[in-house]
């Protein structure tokens, strides 16, 4: 499952469903939001390219790597510190490839996928710097 979402997913349920015939290893991959003085965060996707991003990102992981199975679940909304942002479930033979092949994902998500982060706390908000925009740095 490659989706962008608002709901929370059950990962208990998606770490099951990854087991399929082959399957030595699962990892999994929990971002959550970071206690970092702040008191929500918001996410925004420009969600046409971001899965058209995360099919890519997925299919290419899933065949350098030999995965048996990928899931990769980005919310966006407003949450709370301690929620979940970003649900990778990876499934492959053994145990190298499926860490490898999570690492992969989660590098070139944050490398080139467009979510924008807004750290809200009670001063405010200010978006995180990234990639994408908001809050990118103008050069010169």
């Amino acid at each position: 499952m490659i989706v962008i979402q608002t709901d929370d997913v059950d990962i208990g349920a998606l770490i099951i469903a990854a087991k399929k015939h082959g399957t030595g290893a699962v990892v999994v991959f929990d971002g959550v939001v970071r206690d970092d003085d702040i008191t929500e965060m918001e996410l925004e996707s420009y969600e046409d390219v971001a899965t058209q991003e995360l099919v890519k990102i997925a299919k290419d992981a899933t065949e350098q790597f030999r995965l048996l199975h990928v899931d990769i679940i980005h919310r966006i909304g407003r949450f709370a510190v301690g929620e979940n942002i970003l649900i990778i479930i990876v499934a492959a033979g053994h145990r190298e490839e499926a860490y490898a092949g999570s690492r992969f994902i989660i590098e070139a998500i944050k490398a080139g996928v467009p979510f924008w982060k807004k750290e809200l706390s009670k001063d405010g908000g200010r978006w995180v710097p990234g990639e994408h925009g908001h809050g990118k740095p103008k050069t010169p």
